[in-house]
């Protein structure tokens, strides 16, 4: 822990706060007081953020100008960036760019959202690229927290996973024996409004808050919808096939190998409460989808 830092007078960039993990940290910030200037190629998608009293900023982490110009009199940083629409050179080089320019802009606590087990030479190449961009925020020197991310609950919101789940199934790359750890994307928010309360600066903190086998997720789904749900296990070949290679050799790691977070060490260190799934599923997945 560091007596250096941000406090409620900083104004903190957020980047993509138009997705689940940026939105997340900006709601956090905001919703505990936090001054937030959001960072986002379309205004229009960051209005809610505006209304709750967020400062919009029309840029993107490809153009160094305009990053530049967001950061002018910024304190406090979270950075992500999405690897599933940017791919793997792309996603370094913007996280990397904003690190740099952090770094000479004067950004006292910079956050980066990563990836748990980036540090474990995967092979995952959204893993890998992560690892890269830690490795160079470190160089820097920069005043920085790393989060470390498992598995989102909220992947069970995409449209594919809902339709099988209508038809009382649960198709998933997963070994029945093998658990999963899983995280509510929320927490990612909860910490980083933490970390820069804490001015947690130097500290790598690894995120989990629930660990299933696939049969035990099937049985919280048939729990809640109140009909049978059937865990299927789907074939790397299949999912090669259907959702691309870098899909299959995340879940071949996870079967072979797998997330490895304390998750009760976790609990323990920073007292934050951290939602299981079967809660997610009545809180959040339950309402969204009658929402649908």
């Amino acid at each position: 822990m560091s007596n250096q830092g941000v406090t409620r007078n900083d104004l903190i960039l957020v980047t993509g706060a138009t997705g689940k993990q940026g939105g997340a940290v900006a709601h956090a910030l905001l919703e505990n007081g936090w001054k937030v200037r959001v960072l986002t190629r379309n205004r229009a998608k960051a209005l809610h953020l505006a209304q709750k009293g967020a400062e919009i900023f029309e840029g993107n982490l490809d153009d160094p100008a305009s990053i530049e110009k967001a950061l002018v009199g910024v304190g406090g940083v979270f950075s992500v960036q999405n690897f599933w629409e940017t791919g793997y050179e792309r996603e370094i080089q913007q996280g990397k760019t904003l690190a740099e320019l952090s770094k000479k802009m004067g950004v006292k606590h910079f956050i980066y959202s990563s990836v748990q087990s980036a540090n474990r030479n995967t092979g995952i190449p959204h893993f890998e690229s992560k690892w890269q961009i830690e490795e160079h925020i470190r160089a820097l020197k920069l005043p920085y927290t790393i989060l470390r991310p498992v598995f989102f609950m909220e992947n069970f919101l995409l449209p594919d996973f809902r339709k099988n789940m209508e038809a009382g199934i649960l198709p998933v790359e997963m070994k029945p024996q093998k658990s999963l750890q899983m995280i509510h994307v929320n927490h990612i928010g909860d910490f980083a409004r933490f970390a820069f309360d804490r001015q947690l600066i130097g500290e790598e903190i690894d995120l989990a808050s629930d660990e299933l086998t696939m049969p035990q997720v099937a049985d919280a789904f048939s729990k809640v919808l109140g009909k049978p749900v059937k865990f299927v296990e789907v074939s790397l070949e299949e999912s090669e096939r259907t959702k691309g290679k870098e899909w299959a050799k995340m879940y071949d790691w996870f079967n072979k190998v797998g997330y490895n977070v304390n998750i009760s060490a976790l609990k323990n260190k920073y007292g934050l409460p951290l939602m299981d799934f079967t809660t997610f599923l009545y809180r959040v997945w339950l309402p969204q989808k009658l929402l649908a």
